[in-house]
């Protein structure tokens, strides 16, 4: 026995020995582990008893605990949380398709951060109003007009609310009544002001994002009451005030006991007076540690002699007695503001490089100009962004794919402001030793960056003069960068998924093989699921089919596929519309149809090829607005199969598809647009061309949009809209432009250039063989 324990011990020994060097790495795990779960039952005690005294209201010795402080902080928090908008249904009411606004910021009770009203009068409107309306409506989302008594014409681009009296403190009850009414729900921040009143917008808005929302606030410039109390103050109506959500809230139920009980002959004293008595909140000129500056301007005042500190960090100048005053005053702060802009960005640029000695690559990584990004690496040489070539009258790279082309437009207005700022960047730098002035543009060279903006690069012919008077003729080269700006949410109008689009499909006898795919893609996926979608079929007879219409009708199969559609389903009807015509013009054939539906309507103008479905459809529903915006997607063409894959078996994988195709920005064919948007470009062109029929064959429905009305188009690739490859039939009898963009979207969609140099390659050894 006395080996076998002696052989035992020797393992033991052998075992600890090895145990050893991880022994303190195991007591130390075991130690920690012991001790955090140690902690952990502490914290949970501790979190226990705390939540049971909160729970029953305990407590501590000695300690007095406000009546309002259980519910206050909790209520207050909560009313901000972002949370979903639950949804109802009635079990008593039939099921009803639920259409979802697909607005994130609605469904989890996001609100929009200011409302700005405006009061304003009937003698006042088309002067003052209309100056504030063009020095600060830009900057604000919202901003509405609020008057007593409206003039014989609104101005141009103001939307105005009119309450039907004069009376002064009428018109602030009738307004607050009626922004709590409309936008009480929807804004954070509500900003009151007057027509007679400079407001440096930019300054409000940075006012508003320093101030926590879950308080009351009524912020201006404090002004005692006659003969009242020196602690109630309330905001001076000429400067402006700042009313947070929560208080409008709050007033909105005794605005009508504010209207019966207070008597006061300044509407500003009397909406604090009410806020006064009802809430117990008066008007502060700081809060959150953010101050609201204000300026009473003097009689005769010149903006551009005031040098007070005052003035210059003025929200909010009062009066402003004249329309070009309003100007002086906006020129004056725009200035201010823009040198505080460049002051800003020399000091950020500063601090770059500073932090830039510090990074392991150290200055190299410093990238021109300071603080924007790097150039763009391509990654392959179909990534490589090409130069545009231009010089002051010409441009060498037209849209139209001709090698040279005139300067004019938006394009010649950038070349001469990007010369001129060349031109004062040198004269900064080198003055007073040397001048510049231009002679001539010997090389101009562009392309956009789409990871930093517009980059240039210019040779100029410059005359440099000295402090003494010579002067000397030089070739320099400079390089300037019109970088990106800041991406901006713009403000669109509201629409829903519940409006009702017509599907409008122009048909002619070269399309009818792709008819049947049509058809049942749109029975699949709008038929099926009971989406609010029609179809209405467009039969385009050549003259020669027309004639023998009653024998032979061409369209007889697919008249055929509509009456097994409408067997299939009771309830839908597809009707046809029958043309005779040898050029299917698109605009000719908008003009018939658009005749026999509503102006309500949202057409959607598609082609044979499109596979129609539920996702496009929506947003087409989303991006077309009535009288603000037109939608022309750019759909997804799949590349010819036979040159793609050369025999292989096609792939079926959906999330490979965009390999195997392109988007073809050459094609118009499908359009979302509003029936009453339509009608309204198209008188302006029927005015225009004086019954020339003629120029309709050169047109799209795109053209007449674009040339004819003043809506948003919205041009983008809509990967939801995928058309199968397809060799389009060019109708030669259209203008050369059209015909050429048909013949552009069969070459190109025909394969990518690496499968084209494949096929290529191919056929070379197939014949060297």
């Amino acid at each position: 026995n006395a080996a076998p324990a002696a052989a035992v011990a020797m393992r033991l020994a052998a075992l600890l020995a090895a145990l050893r060097p991880v022994l303190p790495l195991v007591l130390g795990l075991s130690l920690g582990c012991s001790l955090s779960l140690l902690r952990a039952s502490w914290s949970q005690g501790g979190a226990e008893e705390l939540c049971l005294g909160a729970a029953g209201r305990a407590e501590l010795p000695g300690e007095a605990q406000p009546e309002a402080a259980e519910a206050g902080p909790a209520r207050g928090h909560e009313d901000f949380r972002p949370r979903i908008v639950p949804y109802y249904r009635d079990p008593n009411k039939p099921y009803k398709k639920v259409l979802r606004t697909r607005y994130i910021q609605t469904e989890l009770g996001f609100h929009e951060r200011l409302f700005v009203a405006v009061l304003t009068s009937k003698a006042t409107l088309n002067t003052l109003a209309v100056a504030v309306n063009k020095t600060i409506a830009h900057h604000f989302s919202r901003l509405l007009y609020f008057t007593g008594l409206r003039s014989a014409k609104v101005p141009h681009g103001m939307v105005l609310v009119a309450h039907g009296d004069e009376r002064p403190i009428w018109l602030m009850y009738e307004t607050m009544y009626y922004i709590h009414q409309h936008f009480g729900s929807d804004y954070d921040w509500f900003y009151i002001m007057q027509d007679d009143t400079y407001t440096q917008a930019e300054q409000v808005k940075a006012l508003v994002t320093h101030l926590s929302i879950n308080q009351d606030v009524y912020l201006g410039r404090a002004e005692e009451f006659i003969g009242g109390d020196e602690q109630a103050r309330y905001c001076h109506g000429g400067f402006g005030y700042l009313l947070s959500r929560s208080l409008l809230l709050k007033l909105h139920p005794h605005l009508d006991s504010c209207r019966n009980e207070i008597l006061s002959v300044r509407p500003d004293e009397w909406l604090g007076r009410c806020i006064i008595d009802f809430l117990g909140i008066a008007c502060v000129s700081q809060l959150q540690g953010q101050h609201y500056h204000t300026y009473e301007l003097a009689k005769n005042a010149d903006p551009e002699k005031e040098e007070e500190e005052e003035f210059q960090a003025a929200i909010a100048v009062h009066p402003v007695s004249d329309v070009t005053l309003m100007y002086r005053l906006h020129k004056h702060f725009s200035r201010i503001q823009l040198e505080r802009a460049y002051q800003e960005i020399q000091e950020l640029q500063m601090q770059i490089r500073n932090l830039t000695s510090l990074t392991p690559a150290g200055e190299a990584s410093l990238t021109w100009p300071v603080g924007i990004n790097s150039p763009f690496l391509p990654k392959s040489r179909f990534e490589v962004i090409s130069w545009d070539y231009f010089t002051e009258q010409h441009l060498f790279s037209c849209l139209d794919g001709s090698p040279k082309c005139e300067l004019s437009g938006a394009s010649k207005a950038d070349v001469s402001d990007i010369i001129e700022s060349a031109l004062e960047q040198l004269n900064s730098r080198y003055q007073p030793l040397l001048r510049f002035s231009k002679r001539q543009l010997l090389n101009g060279y562009r392309r956009f960056d789409p990871t930093r903006g517009m980059e240039y690069t210019l040779d100029l012919l410059l005359e440099a003069v000295t402090q003494k008077g010579h002067s000397h003729v030089l070739v320099k080269r400079v390089s300037l960068v019109r970088p990106l700006s800041k991406v901006e949410i713009i403000p669109m109008p509201y629409v829903t998924e519940a409006t009702r689009v017509q599907l409008v499909l122009p048909l002619t006898v070269q399309d009818l093989d792709f008819v049947s795919n049509f058809l049942d893609m749109y029975a699949m996926n709008t038929l099926d699921t009971h989406d609010n979608a029609l179809l209405t079929l467009l039969f385009i007879y050549h003259p020669y089919d027309a004639q023998r219409v009653s024998q032979v009708d061409v369209f007889a199969g697919v008249k055929a596929m509509v009456g097994e559609l409408e067997k299939r389903y009771a309830e839908v009807k597809i009707p046809w519309i029958s043309v005779k015509t040898e050029v299917p013009s698109q605009v000719k054939l908008m003009d018939i149809v658009s005749k026999k539906h509503p102006v309500d309507t949202l057409f959607f103008l598609a082609s044979v090829w499109t596979e129609i479905n539920m996702e496009f459809l929506n947003r087409c529903r989303m991006n077309t607005i009535s009288n603000w915006q037109v939608f022309f997607p750019v759909h997804f063409q799949e590349f010819n199969p036979a040159l793609v894959y050369r025999g292989e078996q096609t792939a079926s994988s959906s999330t490979d598809f965009l390999r195997d195709g392109h988007f073809d920005r050459h094609s118009f064919a499908e359009a979302c647009f509003y029936n009453s948007d339509y009608m309204t470009a198209r008188t302006k062109l029927a005015a225009d061309i004086l019954d020339r029929d003629e120029v309709l064959e050169s047109m799209e429905v795109f053209d007449v949009f674009l040339h004819y009305s003043g809506l948003h188009l919205f041009r983008a690739v809509e990967p939801g809209l995928v058309q199968k490859y397809a060799l389009r039939s060019c109708n030669p009898r259209l203008s050369e432009e059209l015909y050429h963009r048909c013949v552009l979207s069969n070459l190109e969609g025909l394969a990518s250039r690496s499968h084209l140099a494949m096929a290529l390659f191919e056929q070379e050894q197939a014949n060297s063989t």
